[in-house]
C-alpha cells in the first residue's frame, strides 16, 4: 500500500499540490484523474520520487520516502515499474534489449538469465515472437505492451502508468487497460494510473482519485462516480453526452 498524507508541492510561489491525502491499495487499479492543470502529473512525479514535495508524507508500505538513505531509495526504486506516456523505448535497442534494461540496472543476472526473464514477460503480454524487432517496427499498441513488459520484468511491488492509452485507438486502449488490470491482480501490485480517459475509468477504476486545482476533490470507484453529486466531478465526467446517458442508466438501476 502507498499512503499519502497532507501532500503539498510548490514551485517558487506557485502552489501546485494543496494537501492531498489518500491511499493506493495492493492488487487494485488506482486511477488519478482530473482536467489538465489539476496537478495529476506533479502528483505522480512526487509518488515516483522525481519531485521533492514541500510538505506531507508518502509511505510505501512501512517506508517513509524522505527518511530513506540513498541506498534505500535505490532499493525502493528497483521495486517500481513505470509505463511512460509515449512508451519511452530506446530506438537503438531491440525489443528484447529494451525489456532487459531494468535488469541490467538493478540486478547481477547473467545475460542468459536476463534473456529468459525478458522472454517470459514478453510472452505474458503476447509478444513472444517480437524479441528481435526494433521499436520502429512495432505498432503503437505493441510498443505499449513492450513498455508494460519492461515495467514488470523486475517483479515490481509498485506499478505507475502515465496516460498508458495516449495515442491509441479505442479498441487497443481497452486491450491495454485489461492487460494492466490482469497484471495487477496476477502479481498483486500497487498500480497507480494517471489518466484523463473516462473509458479507462469505467473499465478498470477500482479506486479513483479526482484532483481539481491541486486538491483532492473526490475519491471513489467506477461504481460510485456516476452516483456522486460532486459538482467538480460532474463537470468533468459529464462533458460527454455519452456519459450523461450512462449516468442516467446508473441512476435508474
Amino acid at each position: 500500500m502507498i499512503n499519502v498524507t497532507n501532500l503539498h508541492k510548490s514551485f517558487g510561489d506557485v502552489q501546485v499540490l494543496k494537501g492531498i491525502s489518500t491511499s493506493f491499495e495492493q492488487g487494485k487499479t488506482n486511477l488519478i484523474i482530473g482536467q489538465s492543470g489539476s496537478g495529476k502529473t506533479v502528483f505522480l512525479k512526487c509518488l515516483l520520487g522525481l519531485f521533492n514535495y514541500t510538505k506531507g508524507s508518502i509511505i510505501y508500505d512501512d517506508q517513509t520516502f524522505t527518511d530513506l538513505s540513498e541506498d534505500e531509495k535505490r532499493n525502493l526504486r528497483s521495486k517500481i515499474g513505470m509505463v511512460f506516456q509515449g512508451s519511452a523505448l530506446f530506438d537503438s535497442m531491440t525489443i528484447e534489449e529494451n525489456v532487459m534494461f531494468p535488469l541490467r540496472m538493478f540486478t547481477n543476472q547473467s545475460v542468459s538469465e536476463m534473456q529468459d526473464r525478458a522472454n517470459f514477460v514478453l510472452k505474458r503480454v503476447n509478444l513472444e515472437n517480437a524479441q528481435q524487432k526494433m521499436p520502429s517496427e512495432a505498432s503503437g499498441g505493441m510498443q505499449k505492451r513492450v513498455a508494460i513488459a519492461r515495467a514488470i520484468v523486475n517483479n515490481p511491488k509498485y506499478l505507475f502508468c502515465d496516460e498508458p492509452n495516449s495515442g491509441l485507438d479505442p479498441k487497443t486502449a481497452i486491450v491495454i487497460d485489461n492487460l494492466i488490470q490482469e497484471i495487477t491482480k496476477e502479481y498483486n501490485i500497487v498500480t497507480v494510473i494517471n489518466s484523463h480517459d473516462m473509458n479507462s475509468v469505467m473499465e478498470i477504476g477500482e479506486k479513483i482519485v479526482f484532483l481539481k486545482d491541486g486538491e483532492k476533490a473526490w475519491e471513489g470507484t467506477k461504481d460510485t462516480i456516476f452516483r456522486t453529486d460532486n459538482e467538480a466531478v460532474s463537470s468533468f465526467v459529464y462533458s460527454s453526452n455519452l456519459f450523461k446517458k450512462v449516468r442516467e442508466m446508473y441512476l435508474r438501476s
